[in-house]
């Protein structure tokens, strides 16, 4: 993550701190201007908008579920609702975040911003009538927001009712409101959102699961059609890294300097807060004054070049001048982001940045934000498997053909490790998917040879289940039910444990 405070689309989806956590810069829609009344409110909607956009007491009750508030929020202001999820778990994987701020200054699952350059929180409430504070904390007002303000960017382009129900026509709308700086990036953000749509979400989210079943939209771009399509293969003259799109930040976020192997010693490991679309809009507004060299998104490892390494990208204070900064999309409270396709893609840029610049690879040289000297940031935090990170930058394998994730299985993503001496590894995996924990232990001496080897996972207010016995290779999978509940895991290689406490609640 970087400072100051104010994320995607591989068509592929299922997913989009340094100091850019970007869920997005938004910045309003030609609608805002109709929003700073009541009088301008009819105009807005062209006479036909749901009493929600009239301002008043909040129209939508507080909803008992997630799913119900999706629905609620979908109905009274006439939005789709499977595009409304889509649109919510681009942003956040439908987590609200305890109603903390993103880096960009977005509140809940909808990313209503306030920020110098966005306001679609202060436009949620004049909009639904609802406080801001609500908007921020709660996610049934949070959806309501939300879905009004995508209401009324609809209303602003003149979507006719029959207009609305055509999913495909509402991708201008989405555009805006992402608030992107360019078109470029509107339209990454609203092809996002469509590629969720084509591909399906199915995400966990305090227990519950909301989905959205896989459809086939062909979108209407309208004004975007022509837009650079920012996926595109192109190119890569301009980027460093040679498979890395090239989309240039603000001047207003970087310095231009001559950099190189004598003065680049450090790589600075970032978590956005924020979508990797976001992000990239972010960055090139000027307002940021923070900026990043480097971009990767979560669902496929595709990178994203906004800064030169030899020049000197705003992202960790008292590193600037010597480091160069790759930014991850998500969030730090998340592990769900932190994919094997942007582990691998982030760690050969890692490794290549450090052959080319001379950079050894180690913990010393390849810190997270946390890090660096004077930070206060905590990015990218205690999800950010670093043993896996760094095993693969060295290209070294410990000699074991297996992985944790092969272990236990397709879905399932580390989000801790805990060393076993000189023997192996422990680690907790889990499933967004099915709300599930697993935990393997890697032996990483004596393979292919049985020794005594285990792994354990126990579930609060359920009994402890062990994997024990004399294993060549790996112990696990032990896997168990802990949606919303604090678990302890742990095992052993050798003469060598790990118990911990109970944690990873929720």
């Amino acid at each position: 993550m970087m400072a100051p405070r104010p994320r995607r689309s591989h068509r592929l989806a299922v997913a989009l701190a340094c100091v850019l956590a970007i869920p997005l810069c938004l910045t309003g829609g030609p609608a805002a201007a109709a929003v700073t009344g009541g009088t301008a409110l009819a105009a807005l909607t062209g006479g036909t908008a749901p009493a929600a956009l009239s301002g008043g007491p909040a129209a939508v009750a507080p909803a008992a579920t997630l799913t119900g508030a999706f629905a609620e929020a979908a109905a009274v202001y006439q939005v789709p609702r499977d595009l409304l999820v889509a649109l919510a778990y681009a942003e956040t994987h439908l987590d609200g975040h305890e109603g903390r701020p993103s880096a960009s200054g977005g509140y809940g699952v909808m990313h209503l911003v306030t920020n110098p350059s966005a306001h679609t929180l202060e436009r949620a409430a004049e909009l639904t009538g609802r406080p801001v504070a609500a908007l921020r904390s709660d996610t049934a007002a949070n959806i309501a927001g939300g879905a009004a303000v995508l209401r009324a960017e609809a209303d602003a382009l003149g979507l006719s009712a029959s207009g609305r129900e055509d999913v495909a026509r509402w991708y201008t709308a989405v555009a805006r409101y992402g608030g992107a700086a360019d078109p470029g990036s509107a339209r990454l953000y609203a092809d996002t959102v469509y590629d969720l749509l084509a591909h399906g979400v199915r995400a966990v989210a305090g227990g519950e699961t909301v989905t959205v079943a896989p459809r086939a939209v062909v979108p209407d771009r309208g004004e975007y059609a022509n837009a650079p399509d920012l996926d595109a293969p192109r190119l890569a003259a301009a980027a460093d890294y040679p498979s890395a799109h090239w989309v240039a930040a603000s001047s207003s976020n970087y310095r231009v300097a001559s950099r190189d192997a004598a003065t680049i010693d450090r790589i600075v490991i970032h978590v956005m807060q924020g979508s990797y679309a976001g992000t990239i809009s972010w960055f090139q507004n000027p307002v940021a004054k923070v900026s990043a060299h480097y971009l990767v998104r979560s669902s496929d490892g595709d990178i994203t070049q906004m800064v030169h390494d030899k020049d000197v990208a705003y992202h960790a204070t008292t590193y600037n001048n010597r480091a160069i900064g790759i930014e991850h999309e998500g969030f730090v409270s998340d592990a769900s982001w932190f994919t094997d396709a942007m582990y691998r893609s982030s760690a050969a840029l890692t490794r290549y940045l450090a052959d080319k610049y001379g950079i050894p690879k180690d913990r010393t040289h390849i810190v997270g934000h946390v890090e660096v000297p004077g930070s206060d940031h905590t990015d990218p935090g205690p999800n950010w498997n670093w043993t896996t990170y760094m095993r693969l930058v060295t290209g070294e394998t410990g000699g074991n053909p297996y992985t944790p994730e092969q272990v236990c299985g397709a879905g399932f993503g580390v989000i801790d490790s805990a060393a076993l001496g000189t023997a192996g590894t422990v680690f907790l995996l889990y499933d967004a998917g099915s709300g599930r924990n697993c935990v393997a232990t890697i032996k990483s001496t004596s393979l292919g040879t049985a020794t005594a080897t285990s792994a354990y996972l126990e579930v609060q207010g359920s009994a402890r289940v062990t994997d024990s016995g004399s294993f060549a290779y790996y112990a696990g999978p032990v896997r168990a039910a802990a949606a919303d509940k604090c678990v302890k895991w742990g095992g052993t290689a050798g003469s060598s444990a790990y118990n911990s406490p109970f944690e990873h609640c929720g």
